[in-house]
């Protein structure tokens, strides 16, 4: 996916990343080699339940405001501080990057084709997964806080956030002794489990059979009933062992035929089905477009982009994307001014002194 929308001069304001996961959010610029500036992050802080951070290990405490800095301006502060490999233990100064963490958690080793290579996950796995445990814990901490007027430090590490999703690979090792083989899109004990290809460029339905019933109704539907007495595929042990052959079969029928026929039609006789979704269809998607997910705010230098809203909805309180994500440091004299109480005169000579870009 390219960084830059089509059509738009790039520039610190337009890359996709930063506009899709920053919209409601205000943005200041502080030059944080000057002491001026962090002290004024340290003011902010001071009016901040939460501090989250993302910097390599050790670069917040040496620009002077690590937990223990910021805890003498708000001795109940909350800080979570995500990394590669977390603010312990011997690699704990390493740099880390979301993409390595499929490898490095064992993801990649159950990802691929059977006899073929361990694959990537396709996405940068370990950035979200790791935000999302922060804020997990975050709500936690707030929770402690409320009942012992304590805050924390919040230590969370991209590679244990995304080890976490190890769990069958954890306990087939653990429990077994072995280590699981990659199976492509099949399951362990179900037949057919699998993507098959549609009619059209690039189409595709999964499709699970995970009862007798469901694989006869599925043999209805492809109209092949004579596969119901067929000695291969009479029971789940059966049709298991003769899986290629049960692929060739489903695929024949599945690449004739349009990916939402077969799933209507498949779903109506209780074998689940459902296309593999492009990007184009998500945007596309009633369901989605029912419930306002999709955000199109105008944004001053790639205009009106749809993004990803908020996955969920409140039932007493307002939904929705308030703003676009903004321009780099255009909230900086209205933060400084409405809630640090800075004069404009002082913001001025805060400027000249490139205190804040």
């Amino acid at each position: 996916m390219p960084i830059q929308p089509t059509g738009v001069t790039p520039s610190l304001n337009t890359c996709g990343y930063f506009n899709q996961w920053n919209q409601g959010t205000k943005s200041i610029t502080l030059n944080l080699s000057k002491p001026e500036a962090v002290a004024i992050a340290k003011r902010l802080a001071a009016t901040c339940d939460i501090v989250i951070q993302n910097f390599a290990t050790d670069v917040m405490e040496r620009l002077g405001l690590g937990y223990e800095d910021l805890k003498k301006v708000k001795p109940d502060i909350i800080m979570a501080s995500i990394s590669g490999y977390g603010q312990t233990g011997p690699q704990r100064l390493y740099m880390g990057y979301g993409p390595a963490m499929g490898p490095l958690s064992g993801l990649s080793s159950l990802t691929g084709y059977i006899d073929g290579p361990p694959q990537e996950v396709g996405m940068a796995y370990g950035d979200p997964n790791g935000g999302i445990n922060a804020a997990v814990a975050v709500c936690a901490a707030l929770v402690a806080r409320k009942r012992t007027g304590q805050g924390q430090h919040i230590d969370v590490s991209l590679w244990e956030s995304m080890a976490v999703l190890m769990t069958e690979g954890w306990m087939d090792y653990v429990m077994n002794g072995t280590l699981s083989a990659r199976m492509g899109n099949r399951d362990q004990l179900m037949a057919p489990h699998n993507c098959f290809r549609c009619a059209g460029q690039e189409e595709w339905v999964a499709i699970v059979c995970s009862t007798e019933a469901e694989w006869q109704a599925l043999c209805r539907v492809m109209g092949q009933e004579q596969l119901v007495t067929d000695a291969r595929f009479q029971t789940a042990k059966t049709r298991k062992a003769n899986e290629d052959e049960i692929e060739q079969i489903v695929t024949a029928w599945t690449s004739t035929q349009n990916k939402w026929d077969i799933t209507r039609a498949l779903q109506a006789v209780g074998v689940a089905a459902y296309p593999t979704l492009s990007t184009k269809d998500l945007l596309e998607d009633p369901q989605l477009n029912h419930r306002n997910f999709f955000v199109r705010l105008p944004h001053t230098e790639v205009g009106t982009r749809a993004h990803a809203g908020m996955p969920w909805l409140f039932a007493h309180s307002p939904n929705g994307v308030r703003a676009p994500a903004p321009l780099i440091g255009q909230d900086t004299e209205s933060v400084l001014h409405d809630v640090l109480g800075y004069s404009a005169v002082e913001i001025a000579e805060l400027k000249t002194g490139r205190v804040l870009y």
